[in-house]
């Protein structure tokens, strides 16, 4: 069993991660998934699961239950609490219902969430295995989205509670596993990067003559990713900037386009993963950004676009900048330092973003960003 907070048709990377994995593991286990209606990044239930309670289906092999939550996407700390409350309350309504296997993957965060698997689903006849993507609510403290004080110390127990609790903790990257053990060495530990499981395209070589280089963003448009305010503070002097995605900043960057007709910047909305795959093939290169440096988080579009042999410029610091480095995959730009993001966009010159340079990066993601090699080890730790 997976228990996680999102899911296909759901987007971002969480979603994509829990699928890529539930698909991994079918071969070998009965999958099945547990959820809540799809909802995300919307914060409304999608219209073809309106007015359900409940639903269970199978597909592609795979058992899927979707429960009831109070769908949300508001600022107010009230109402994200309540949407928390509501999934975890599914959630021990079908634990009393349903049996559960002895193996279960647990995603976390939403911490509240998790914690309340942990906590009902504890046994020692059950192995419970915690799959961490973000470090809460050291990332909350991080972005502003909480502050120092009883709620905040309450979430650190929940959280320490979590990892003594599981048998075996996935992190996304070698931060997240460093934390873990400042807290606890009792759980086995494991490095399982988000690798996406897509085909790889063939690269044709783009012999035409370029102008201004064609940058482009794709993925969710929320406060950690900050691209309402990259599009204010970049240089347009030799880029166009293309932007692809949904979510809470939506409205704000068709409103800077309306406002600002002269620049080179255009809103294209929300495309299926499978298009935009193809969409992504004719831009230069792509920005991976975050607001604000969140230690652990490593972008899982680092692997998805290395697999599409597009070149990156990364521009959220942490471990992702020592992935681009090690392996060659593009440019760094320091941390919310938009001066110094805008020099490195000044120096990247057509003539460096060619076709020697996509083969490259396509085929260190072949030899290094293995999916099915992490999952052959990660069945042998299961």
């Amino acid at each position: 069993m997976i228990i996680t907070s999102y899911f296909p048709p759901e987007i971002g990377a969480a979603s994509n991660r829990i699928y890529h994995l539930a698909e991994g593991l079918k071969n070998d286990y009965d999958v099945n998934i547990v959820t809540p209606l799809p909802n995300y990044p919307t914060g409304k239930i999608f219209a073809a699961y309106k007015g359900k309670f409940s639903l269970k289906t199978e597909e592609n092999g795979i058992t899927i239950n979707r429960l009831w939550i109070y769908a949300s996407v508001s600022k107010n700390k009230f109402l994200r609490l309540i949407a928390m409350l509501s999934y975890s309350f599914s959630l021990i309504w079908f634990f009393m219902w349903h049996k559960i296997p002895n193996k279960v993957i647990v995603q976390s965060p939403p911490l509240l969430v998790s914690f309340t698997c942990m906590f009902f689903l504890r046994s020692k006849k059950r192995k419970l295995i915690l799959n961490v993507s973000d470090l809460w609510p050291s990332a909350g403290l991080e972005l502003g989205a909480l502050k120092e004080g009883f709620a905040y110390r309450l979430l650190k127990k929940l959280e320490a509670f979590n990892y003594k609790k599981a048998d075996l903790i996935l992190g996304q990257s070698n931060e997240i596993l460093t934390h873990i053990k400042t807290i606890t060495t009792k759980p086995e530990l494991f490095l399982y990067r988000n690798f996406p499981e897509i085909k790889y395209p063939k690269l044709i070589e783009n012999t035409s003559s370029k102008g201004k280089i064609k940058m482009v963003y794709a993925g969710l448009l929320g406060v950690a990713q900050g691209i309402h305010k990259l599009c204010k503070e970049i240089n347009y002097e030799t880029i166009e900037f293309h932007i692809y995605g949904s979510g809470a900043e939506e409205e704000a960057i068709k409103n800077l386009i309306d406002s600002n007709k002269d620049l080179p910047l255009y809103f294209h909305g929300r495309v299926n993963r499978a298009e935009l795959h193809q969409v992504l093939l004719k831009y230069d290169i792509t920005i991976i950004p975050l607001l604000n440096r969140i230690y652990g988080s490593v972008p899982s579009k680092i692997f998805e676009y290395a697999k599409l042999g597009l070149p990156m410029l990364y521009f959220g610091g942490g471990e992702g900048e020592d992935v681009i480095t090690k392996h060659k995959l593009g440019w760094i730009a320091n941390e919310g330092d938009y001066s110094h993001l805008n020099k490195i966009l000044a120096s990247i010159t057509s003539e460096e973003l060619n076709y020697a340079l996509s083969v490259s990066i396509q085929e260190t993601a072949r030899l290094q960003f293995d999916f099915k090699k992490q999952l052959m080890a990660l069945k042998n730790v299961i």
